[in-house]
């Protein structure tokens, strides 16, 4: 017949095993987790490393066109993006106002290229002669005369910034879009035409503002993915319940405490030894 003291103390031995073997196995399971974490820290710093080797060989890297180096040093060096960047985002309240702002920009970029290659393109007295034809004095007009008091009633005209933002605007798209890029594209205008007037090459002129309009395209499909990218959460997440099956609260057992560790350390194991088989109780439970 089993004695109930020896059967209590090898219960509550067993027990206690199960909870050291469950200390030993999280320990392990929390290095192993650790090891991972240590890993891919190190991953991430060497990758980061390589990021920076490429960033630095990719500055120093020249195109075979210098008109598409002129175009690079332009959009990295410069505020033209950041500027369009700002611009883009900030207009929230409708897509249509985003879509607006984009193509006013890409529309003003084109426009303030084409009269620049025209006169790139012309011969230096084709200027000068052009300018002789448009002036014609007529010396006999009196209001020309700086004494000559004119009393007529004269009509209210707009303003010059009134007039450039309605030939700014294109017919059909959003207003608000188009008052945000007209006020941008008035910052970064003159940076283009600085980068665009020191190419003299024909090909160079045609490559830089090609690709400027190109890149400005992608960069707005960028910032607009940008904006659009809301994670949302897995389905499972949004009905889980406090207590539900498979959660902490449903659990059989509590989870495990620090505490557990200074319980087994309390118990009297030494006495319970003496008359049972640990080695065994170990392989079982194993």
């Amino acid at each position: 017949m089993i004695n109930r003291k020896n059967f209590v103390e090898e219960t509550l031995l067993r027990e206690q095993v199960r909870k050291a073997i469950k200390i030993v196995s999280q320990r392990r399971a929390l290095r192993v987790t650790r090891e991972h974490k240590d890993e891919k820290e190190l991953r991430d710093i060497i990758g980061l490393l390589v990021r920076e080797g490429q960033t630095a060989v990719s500055t120093t890297a020249k195109h075979a066109s210098t008109g598409i180096n002129t175009l690079e040093d332009l959009l990295r060096n410069s505020n033209i993006l950041s500027v369009l960047e700002g611009g883009f985002k900030s207009l929230t309240t409708d897509p249509n106002q985003r879509n607006s702002y984009r193509s006013h920009i890409l529309v003003a970029v084109e426009k303030i290229l084409a009269p620049e290659e025209s006169r790139k393109e012309a011969s230096p007295g084709e200027d000068v002669e052009k300018l002789s034809e448009d002036i014609n004095i007529d010396v006999g007009n009196p209001k020309d005369d700086p004494d000559f008091i004119d009393v007529e009633e004269k009509e209210v005209t707009k303003s010059d910034g009134e007039v450039e933002k309605e030939e700014f605007a294109i017919s059909g798209e959003d207003k608000t879009g188009r008052n945000k890029a007209f006020t941008d594209f008035q910052t970064i205008e003159k940076v283009i035409l600085r980068a665009f007037d020191d190419l003299d090459d024909p090909e160079d002129r045609s490559l830089f503002g090609e690709y400027l309009i190109k890149n400005l395209a992608l960069y707005f499909d960028k910032y607009e993915a940008d904006l659009s990218a809301d994670v949302e959460e897995p389905a499972d997440a949004t009905t889980a319940e406090p207590g539900g099956p498979g959660t902490a609260a449903d659990s059989a057992e509590p989870a495990l405490d620090v505490g557990d560790e200074e319980e087994i350390a309390n118990i009297e194991l030494q006495e319970l030894l003496s008359h049972l088989d640990v080695d065994d109780i170990i392989e079982n439970l194993l």
